[in-house]
């Protein structure tokens, strides 16, 4: 047994006799009101602002207001889509069938979170976590401790005031390890994890059922039908926002050729820097070292990055973010991958059957499954991308960090965590939300048998070949 396996054995054993507190004298009611106690802890404006601001200081990531945005509309847009649902107990009963389903909580659930997000991805998993009738578990990343550890202490108060028991949400004492999640993987009831694909495998083998979520790699389209001012106004604020720190923000910008001219001209309108070969080539060599991405320029601001690549004084001063031309894909063009930085890719194609290639290709390398962005006038392109290309969301003329992940003008669920099917080794291919977080029970009563013939069933099959029966 090692040091740090009683800590989460306690910690776990107290989750669980919370858990099952909660569910056995629970409510809808009272599992709702919970779920918004939690999120005020984060939506109170002082506090998100307070909490914004530390999360900034203690990582390093990203800018203080895009985060107050972030905590405030991704919790908002939760609470809206979650807003009458019923999350437990009896929802169905179907006299035809004689099936009557109920909802069930999974226990305690455990979500790794990542340092890109310390605050608004752990209070999504706590609202549906508590909507459901669950306790949760958070492991936060090294850098994102102190700001949740400040986060619980406004949502233990927000407690206070309903008489909930502190045991439904707790994390793992600091500071965090391998070893500690590891434990804690091995005893919750299901794993929620968002963050490194080595904290996805590593959930994935520790025998407990595993929600992962796919890496980020996001690949742009823009056709010749596109508005192109319009599109780059939206992809230079997904870019931008929260200094690139979102997994949905654009890493790859495809034109094809017969407006690539204006393309780069609207995009250059928008804030974006046209980089030469040399400063490309400066570019990589900055921000890759043996695999690890430049932490100077990691969801850095603007002026910070252009410091460090020494282009202060020669980048136009309505600078938002750079365009790096490129042509090359895979591990040997590391600019074709995720950068989490305020630059992106720029490709060129000869027409839209060679930009789905391009995407295919950056994807294959990075970022299968996870979602593609088209600019177009015409819908049967997204069409094409749908059944053709291997990414669980085409996001269309929007503003591809802000969408993916749910908006108040599509219909996507709020969420900071997208899965990505197959093809990116995920469980799931939509977007995180409180059905992942339910068991299903079923009551089967006999009803009178619906049992076709076998001609009935093969009818048109046997029409067709000439096959019988007999």
């Amino acid at each position: 047994m090692t040091t740090t396996q009683p800590e989460i054995d306690s910690l776990v054993k107290r989750a669980r006799i919370a858990q099952q507190r909660y569910e056995a004298t629970g409510s809808q009611e009272g599992f709702d009101k919970a779920a918004a106690a939690a999120a005020w802890a984060l939506m109170e404006p002082a506090r998100n602002a307070e909490l914004a601001a530390f999360a900034v200081a203690e990582t390093g990531l990203g800018n203080v207001a895009d985060k107050i945005t972030k905590n405030h509309r991704k919790t908002l847009g939760l609470l809206r889509d979650i807003r009458g649902q019923k999350s437990f107990g009896l929802v169905d009963d179907n006299p035809v069938t004689g099936v009557s389903e109920f909802l069930r909580p999974k226990g305690v659930v455990a979500a790794i979170v990542p340092s890109t997000n310390p605050l608004a991805t752990p209070v999504n998993n706590v609202v549906n976590a508590l909507k459901t009738g669950n306790s949760i578990i958070l492991a936060p990343s090294p850098k994102g401790v102190a700001p949740l550890e400040k986060l619980l202490g406004y949502i233990y108060a927000e407690f206070d005031r309903i008489g909930l028991d502190h045991d439904l949400v707790q994390m793992v004492p600091s500071p965090p390890s391998k070893e500690k999640t590891a434990r804690l993987m091995q005893l919750a009831d299901m794993l929620v994890v968002t963050g490194s694909q080595s904290n996805v495998r590593s959930a994935y083998s520790s025998g407990t059922p595993a929600i992962g979520v796919g890496m980020g790699n996001v690949v742009t389209i823009i056709d010749e039908t596109a508005d192109l001012d319009d599109a780059a106004q939206k992809i230079q604020r997904s870019k931008c926002f929260d200094n690139a720190t979102s997994c949905s923000s654009e890493n790859a910008v495809i034109v094809v050729d017969a407006v690539y001219d204006d393309a780069i001209a609207a995009l250059q309108r928008a804030g974006g820097m046209l980089l030469d070969e040399s400063q490309t080539a400066h570019l990589i060599a900055t921000h890759w070292h043996d695999g690890h991405l430049n932490r100077n320029m990691l969801a850095q601001d603007i002026d910070a990055v252009l410091d460090t690549l020494g282009m202060t004084n020669t980048a136009p001063q309505n600078t938002k973010f750079l365009m790096a031309p490129a042509s090359g894909i895979g591990p040997d063009h590391p600019v074709s991958g995720e950068k989490m930085a305020l630059f992106l890719a720029l490709y060129r194609a000869s027409d839209f059957a060679d930009a789905k290639a391009k995407a295919r290709a950056i994807h294959d390398y990075q970022g299968r499954g996870h979602s593609l962005g088209l600019h177009s006038r015409d819908d049967q392109r997204a069409h094409e991308l749908a059944v053709e290309m291997q990414a669980c969301r085409i996001i269309v003329n929007q503003a591809h960090c802000f969408a993916t992940g749910g908006s108040f003008d599509n219909g996507l669920p709020f969420s900071l965590s997208m899965g990505c099917g197959s093809w990116g080794g995920n469980s799931i291919d939509d977007n995180l939300n409180w059905t992942h977080f339910v068991n299903h029970v079923r009551i089967a009563r006999q009803i009178k048998p619906v049992e076709p013939t076998v001609d009935e069933i093969f009818a048109d099959y046997f029409a067709e070949t000439g096959q019988s029966s007999q």
